[in-house]
């Protein structure tokens, strides 16, 4: 499989320093393809038509192993490949910009204001089952005396 969707490389999908650096296998299983290209489909390729440039994506498929590795939430949505992590690092918008865009034009099922401050946040997450099953939750994540802790907004 060469891309996920027209602007997401399967390559990039699942690339991960940490996998490299620990020798960890973070190839997906078909099903987990298939949530990918659900999630770039309906979230990131509108997203980007609408920021009219590139998007790095700093995380969208983990396996457990990688998942685990990088002390994530055992419930994470990037292990069933149905997540993103996004940041805009190329300046077309802001995080804010695009997450507020993500809330206000697109079916999701999760989406998170990961740490930054009220203004930024420093990446978004983003998640999507399907147009029937998503709940719209949207949160803001929080470092409270070193644990991470989830606020609906």
């Amino acid at each position: 499989m060469d891309r996920i969707s027209e602007n997401i490389s399967y390559r990039e999908a699942i690339k991960s320093n940490t996998a490299m650096r620990k020798g960890i296998d973070n190839t997906p299983t078909s099903y987990e393809i298939t949530n990918m290209v659900g999630v770039a489909e309906n979230i990131f390729e509108p997203l980007r038509k609408w920021v009219g440039g590139p998007i790095k994506i700093t995380s969208m498929f983990r396996c457990e192993k990688l998942n685990r590795a990088i002390g994530g939430s055992s419930r994470s949505q990037h292990c069933e490949g149905r997540a993103l992590d996004l940041d805009d690092t190329f300046g077309h918008k802001t995080n804010a910009e695009m997450f507020n865009y993500i809330k206000d034009n697109l079916s999701f099922d999760q989406l998170i204001w990961e740490f930054g401050s009220d203004s930024n946040p420093d990446w978004i997450h983003v998640s999507y089952i399907s147009n029937d099953e998503n709940r719209g939750r949207v949160m803001q994540a929080e470092k409270i005396n070193g644990k991470t802790k989830y606020k609906y907004i």
